[in-house]
C-alpha cells in the first residue's frame, strides 16, 4: 500500500463527523505546503508495541537524541483520538510557543508544547490553526 492509500484508509476508519474533518484538515494541510513529504505512521514501534494513534505526516523534521543518533521523522502530525482530532508540531524548542502565541485565538482547543487537541473544527478558529501549521512549515529544517 502507498502512502497516499494508507492515509486515506486512515481516514476513511473514522466515523463521520470526525472522517469529513480529517479529510478536510489533511487537504488543507496538503495546500498549505504541497511539497511536503506525506508521512503515514501506523503508531507501532520496533518493538512492535502500540506507542500513539496512527498519524498522518508532513514535511520533515530530524530528531536529535540525547545519545547523539538522529531519525527522520514528519514536522506536523494530524491523528484522531479518542474524543477528537490531534495536530501536532514537532521540533519547537519553547515548550509554551504554540499556548502562548496561538492558543488564546485558537478557540475550544487544549494546546501542550506540541499538540493541539480539539473536539471539532467547529469549536476552532481554522484560520489561526493555520497559522500554526504555517509556522511548522516555515521553521522546518
Amino acid at each position: 500500500m502507498t502512502v497516499q492509500e494508507q492515509i486515506q484508509a486512515c481516514i476513511n476508519s473514522q466515523p463521520e463527523p470526525k472522517r469529513s474533518e480529517m479529510q478536510e484538515l489533511h487537504e488543507r494541510i496538503c495546500q498549505l505546503s504541497p511539497q511536503a513529504t506525506l508521512w503515514f505512521f501506523d503508531g507501532i514501534n520496533n518493538e512492535n508495541r502500540v506507542v500513539s494513534n496512527p498519524t498522518i505526516g508532513y514535511g520533515h523534521h530530524t530528531i536529535k537524541y540525547a545519545n547523539g543518533t538522529t531519525r527522520d521523522f514528519f514536522k506536523v502530525g494530524l491523528l484522531a483520538n479518542k474524543t477528537g482530532i490531534s495536530v501536532h508540531i514537532l521540533g519547537i524548542e519553547d515548550k509554551t510557543y504554540l499556548a502562548q502565541t496561538y492558543g488564546v485565538n485558537l478557540g475550544k482547543a487544549s494546546v501542550t508544547g506540541y499538540c493541539i487537541k480539539f473536539k471539532k473544527l467547529k469549536d476552532i478558529n481554522i484560520d489561526v490553526l493555520e497559522a500554526a501549521i504555517r509556522y511548522a512549515f516555515e521553521t522546518a529544517e
